[in-house]
């Protein structure tokens, strides 16, 4: 995977982060007020820094509109962790099959 894509494990590795993807998945585009008013564990500076991280990992897009700032699930790199996902999922099933098609010794 590319280091954007090792970015994307990095920032999925962190519990708020996700609640922030699953928020965004559910939601829509959503300011960072709205987004740290549905995860009331943490603050806003805390969710910002949060969002800043998801962006450099290219799991959401920001933009600006007036003086707030608008955050979005970017579906193409969510796909991009699942395509991932489901390599070593069918790389464990065939692994599996291998070991279970094997003759038993003894």
């Amino acid at each position: 995977m590319s280091s954007r894509g090792d970015l994307a494990f990095e920032a999925f590795a962190d519990p708020t982060r996700r609640a922030i993807l699953r928020l965004l998945a559910d939601e829509g585009e959503s300011s960072a007020g709205d987004i740290a008013s549905g995860i009331p564990s943490v603050g806003r500076t805390a969710v910002s820094s949060h969002l800043r991280i998801l962006r450099a990992a290219g799991l959401v897009n920001e933009r600006r509109q007036g003086r707030h700032r608008l955050y979005e699930l970017r579906h193409e790199a969510a796909e991009e962790v699942m395509e991932f996902l489901a390599v070593l999922y069918r790389s464990s099933l065939a692994d599996l099959k291998v070991r279970a098609e094997r003759p038993a010794e003894g």
